[in-house]
């Protein structure tokens, strides 16, 4: 899976998103609307973390989501 499918699906997976990232403002979603770099900066910037940190918790919600939607598909249910 790759980015595009996530920013895709961002209305559905916006939610899990907001409660991962639980201080990004209203404003801050806004600005990401599914585009990943800019979700990294703003991770980045309200948690006070290195680059690297925020693109390594992007890169693991990427992963879950991922997996989610495989196990979803491997019991058939739709997404």
């Amino acid at each position: 899976m790759n980015w595009d499918q996530i920013a895709g699906n961002w209305k559905q997976v916006s939610g899990k998103a907001k409660v991962k990232w639980g201080k990004l403002t209203d404003d801050d979603w806004t600005v990401v609307k599914g585009k990943r770099d800019q979700l990294v900066g703003r991770v980045q910037e309200r948690y006070g973390i290195a680059k690297e940190e925020a693109e390594r918790q992007v890169s693991e919600f990427e992963r879950n989501y991922e997996r989610n939607q495989e196990t979803l598909d491997a019991t058939g249910r739709t997404r």
